[in-house]
């Protein structure tokens, strides 16, 4: 798709996305992202009202794919463990897939405002609640050991989801389904009743 075909709202996401990756959000002027788009500002600002607004939606567009794929999984059919593997294995590849919009978002959310930040920390909240809702139920079930609070599992785990953009490569060894798959396997095996 040529860029003047493409929308103008993706091609801002996307020029913006690919500045922030390679400059930093805050080396970033919206007259570069608007130039780079080829739009101009009162184009940009149609879409959005900032350059916060911006990088709210590079991440918020990613989250709100994975928590749609994390509620199909949850809420679908199959053992608990199962779907917990699957919804493990899921947020680590859909994670390595948009790893620029990840890597941009935990290296920028700082410099969000308050407000914004404060939307974003309650839209990661309630993805994490959503998986930690399964470990709770497999905890109930007896098929998860429940001497971990199921917060520190969801905790542990994401914290190592989100330090995946400072390692991940594509040229790597490891695509990122098999990483998401090593990642879904060491957690279901700390998991394992003792």
């Amino acid at each position: 798709m040529t860029q003047d075909k493409e929308p103008v709202r993706q091609r801002l996401i996307g020029e913006a996305t690919r500045l922030f990756a390679d400059r930093g959000f805050e080396s970033t002027s919206v007259q570069e992202i608007v130039a780079a788009a080829g739009v101009t500002k009162g184009a940009m600002y149609h879409y959005f009202d900032s350059k916060d607004d911006l990088l709210h939606e590079i991440y918020g567009r990613v989250l709100r794919m994975q928590m749609e794929r994390l509620t199909r999984i949850a809420d679908g059919p199959g053992p608990v463990a199962e779907r917990l593997h699957a919804a493990a294995a899921d947020v680590v590849l859909t994670t390595v897939e948009n790893l620029d919009d990840s890597k941009i978002f935990f290296r920028s959310m700082h410099l969000l405002a308050p407000d914004t930040r404060k939307s974003v920390r309650a839209e990661r909240r309630r993805y994490h609640e959503r998986f930690r809702d399964l470990v709770t139920e497999g905890q109930r079930e007896g098929v998860f050991r429940d001497d971990t609070p199921a917060e520190i599992v969801v905790d542990f785990f994401f914290g190592s989801v989100h330090h995946l953009g400072t390692w991940y490569s594509a040229e790597g060894a490891l695509s990122g389904a098999e990483v998401g798959e090593h990642f879904a396997d060491l957690l279901l095996t700390s998991l394992r009743p003792k």
